[in-house]
């Protein structure tokens, strides 16, 4: 009896201690012709209404969006397209060729709903400018504010950035 007491406190005392969580992953996939982006909420919360910035400028790879076939880009180029999710994009802002930075602003997002679009991203770095592998990423950021929420995240070696957010800000 006193060990059922005892394991029955230690769920509770976890079980109270638990926060949900959401949490938010931004894939980045080199792809011919169109590289992909995934924004996911991986976590077991809504996200809630926020604006999530991708800023290319903090990556050493010297990394730009290639939209058009004048300017900085290389060879291929490929505007924004949203491929899926649209019903949780408000409003995204406007890219040129050669920006180094690209924001969605975002409605409630919740637990596995995803984001993707299409867009062109090239190096400027030298070596293989025309693709992005994963490691040419890190170092590049997101950056998410919510209603009272800031948070940050970098993207690593594998082309995958993940902001937690302290909880959930729905």
């Amino acid at each position: 009896m006193r060990l059922l007491t005892l394991t029955t406190a230690l769920m509770i005392a976890t079980t109270a201690t638990t926060v949900a969580l959401a949490d938010v992953h931004v894939t980045f996939r080199d792809g011919a012709p169109k590289d992909i982006f995934i924004i996911a909420n991986l976590g077991a919360c809504s996200t809630g209404p926020m604006t999530l910035t991708i800023d290319l400028a903090t990556a050493p790879a010297g990394l730009i969006f290639d939209i058009t076939n004048e300017g900085e880009g290389v060879a291929v180029f490929q505007p924004f397209e949203l491929a899926s999710g649209a019903e949780f994009v408000i409003g995204v802002s406007p890219v040129s060729d050669g920006d180094q930075s690209l924001t969605l602003e975002l409605s409630d997002m919740a637990p596995n709903a995803e984001v993707r679009f299409t867009i062109d991203m090239d190096d400027t770095g030298g070596g293989r400018e025309i693709t992005v592998n994963g490691s040419e990423t890190v170092g590049a950021m997101i950056l998410i504010a919510g209603r009272s929420v800031q948070a940050e995240g970098t993207f690593d070696e594998t082309g995958i950035a993940r902001v937690p957010l302290v909880d959930c800000i729905a």
